[in-house]
Parts: structure tokens; sequence; C-alpha cells
């Protein structure tokens, strides 16, 4: 058949399909999943769970899984700065580097992963290494009286102070680790860039006091005052730019990306994280919006403000809270679509763990996975 022909051809069987069956030309969102180590049990300690795990995110058209291999300075990775403990353990049971294998297993279904690492967030590890090496004065804290480090707690976490140069530097090694250990990989994202937002008075430790006082010539601290803002701001994008700094300078070529908080007022005047302007002069790659709402309409309003924020929406991906919405499969299924009709870079669920443990959620992504031609 002569070239031409059979390019017309095509196009009368894309119009037919496009006409009696639109779904499958549809142009649909990319979608991405976290996969947590908080579930029980963790993929990584199974190779079955692994096997599974690429499984289903093939049939459910996950083309990018963002796996924690590090939180509560605890790390399913090699390492010699965090507590390798609970690598070791998954290694034994696998038989091998577990990470390693869900990436070539991942790659020859041809799904990207991404390493994603809780960076200031100890969780409740008060016997965090890093906590032994230097002490309570690398946790952020507020002005009232610490008499144990049970004081320290903020919304049941310890929190590293991101101004303090201590923690940049070892949380900075962590990542030259991973990049080392897994050259396959295909990015890395960084979670809990910010300081606590329960209640924005933190920021208050020796350190971090003594080099604000040191840069701006002031000697008193005012909570509410525009500078110790700014102060506490430019601390959280600074520790940013060395994680970035130190991932570029092993791989030049993965993918960097953060967490965001919505709505933006939280992220900006709370948690102190202008992950808008990280975005805009392409500090990182994208930004995950943790869009984390119960109500659909909240959702979709996340979303139309981070498209307004965002030069490029294309680099903005936007998270599904299916861990708060477990109990309420039609909710979940609304934001989903609203999600994917919104066309960001990518649809993310969080997480792995709440499609298993309601399967009406997982099923969903599973028979709305249009293909494409």
């Amino acid at each position: 058949m002569h070239k031409g022909t059979r390019i017309f051809w095509y196009g009368v069987c894309l119009l037919f399909l496009a006409v009696h069956y639109p779904a499958v030309c549809e142009d649909t969102s990319s979608r991405g999943l976290f996969v947590t180590v908080i579930q029980d049990p963790p993929v990584l300690s199974s190779r079955t769970a692994i096997e599974s795990l690429v499984t289903y995110a093939r049939s459910a058209r996950i083309d990018t899984l963002f796996v924690q291999i590090y939180r509560a300075n605890r790390a399913y990775f090699p390492s010699r700065i965090a507590d390798p403990g609970p690598y070791e353990q998954c290694r034994v049971a696998v038989g091998e580097d577990p990470f390693r294998l869900l990436i070539d297993e991942a790659h020859k279904n041809g799904i990207r992963v991404h390493a994603w690492l809780n960076m200031l967030s100890l969780s409740e590890n008060k016997d965090a290494r890093i906590l032994k090496k230097y002490g309570t004065g690398i946790l952020t804290r507020n002005l009232k009286t610490k008499r144990t480090i049970e004081d320290y707690k903020i919304d049941n976490q310890y929190f590293l102070e991101p101004g303090d140069p201590r923690v940049r530097r070892e949380l900075a090694i962590v990542v030259g680790e991973v990049l080392r250990a897994y050259p396959a990989l295909d990015g890395i994202q960084f979670d809990y860039i910010r300081y606590p937002d329960k209640a924005p008075h933190y920021g208050y430790t020796g350190r971090n006091i003594e080099r604000f006082k040191k840069a701006t010539g002031r000697q008193v601290v005012k909570e509410k005052s525009r500078g110790w803002k700014d102060w506490k701001r430019a601390q959280v994008t600074e520790f940013l730019e060395q994680l970035v700094m130190t991932a570029r300078s092993i791989r030049p070529d993965i993918q960097v990306s953060t967490t965001g908080c919505a709505p933006y007022i939280r992220a900006y005047q709370e948690a102190f994280q202008d992950w808008p302007s990280w975005l805009n002069r392409r500090l990182i790659d994208f930004v995950t919006l943790m869009s984390y709402a119960k109500d659909p309409s909240t959702f979709g309003e996340y979303i139309e403000e981070a498209r307004k924020r965002a030069l490029d929406f294309k680099r903005v991906n936007v998270a599904v809270g299916a861990y708060v919405l477990v109990n309420a499969p039609e909710a979940f299924k609304k934001e989903v679509e609203l999600c994917e009709k919104a066309h960001p870079g990518t649809c993310v669920i969080f997480h792995y763990g709440s499609l298993l443990q309601n399967p009406l959620l997982g099923d969903f992504l599973v028979k709305t996975n249009i293909v494409n031609i």
C-alpha cells in the first residue's frame, strides 16, 4: 500500500475510534503513586510485594513510583549516616538490595522510580543517629521551656532546624549516598522541606538565633516581624538549594522535586515554604502539591490556586489523598477525575497502602486505565 494511502486509512481509523470510543483517544494525564515504608509490611521487605506493586502500577497506568527510602533518620538503602537497620532487614528478607530490585522491575515495565526522602522530620524517633550525634540543639523549637526531649515534639514529631548548618551537611550526605547507590534512579523527591506549621512560632534554636543576629544586625527577635519571617523562609530555601546542588553535582540529569503544602497561605506563612518561587526560577524540576482534602470542592480550589501560582502548570504534580478518603470511595473517584481533567504534570495517589486497604479505590484506577493509541 502506498505510504500516503496508509496514512489516510490510519487517520480514518483514529476518527472512527474517537467518535465511537472517545475514551480511547482521550489525552490522559500522567499518573504517579506514593509507596510509603509505614505500610505494614513495607513493600521493600518482600520480593513478592515488590512484584505485586509493579504489576498493579502497570494495570493502573501508573508511570512514576515515588518510593520512600528515608524516613525518621532511618534508611532503606545502604547508609553510613542514617540508621541502615531497615535496609539490612529488607535485604536479608529479599536476598538482594530491595530498592534496586524495584527499580529494575519497574524499568522493565516502562515505569519510572523516584526516591522519596522525608528530610526535616524525625517522626517520633528520639533515638535518631543525628540526635545522638548533635543533641537536641538541632531540633527546631519555640520559646517554651524544654525539660525533656518529649517537650520538643511538634504534632507528634521531632523537626530538625533547617537553619542549622550541621543539619544541612548531614542530610546532604544522605542525598549523596542515595544517588551513588542507585545510578539507574530517575528522580529524587524531597519531602518535609519546611518548618512545622501547626503553630509557626519555631526557629528559636541557639544556632539559628545567633546566625540571624549576625546576618541582620538585629539583637532582638520579634515573632511577627517581617525580617524574622523572611529569615526563616530563607533558611528553608537555602537548605533546599544545598540539597539540589548536591544532587546535581552527582547526577546532573536527575529529576529533582519537592512536595509543597496546600493551600499556598499555609505554605508561605506557616511552613515558610515558598514552593512557587522554587518552581518558577527552576531550582526544582517539579513540585508535588499535597492537596489532601476530604472535600472534592476544596481539592478543586487547591488545583486552581496552584495553576495561578505556577508559570508552567505541567511542572506541578497534584496529589490525591487516598489515605483520608479510604472510607469515601466516591470522593476519591471525584478527586481523581478532577485532577485528570485539570491536566497537571502528574496526578499522584497518596498512597499505595490505602489502595490495598480499600480495594474499591485501587480497582477504580484500573478500570479507568485508558489505553492511548
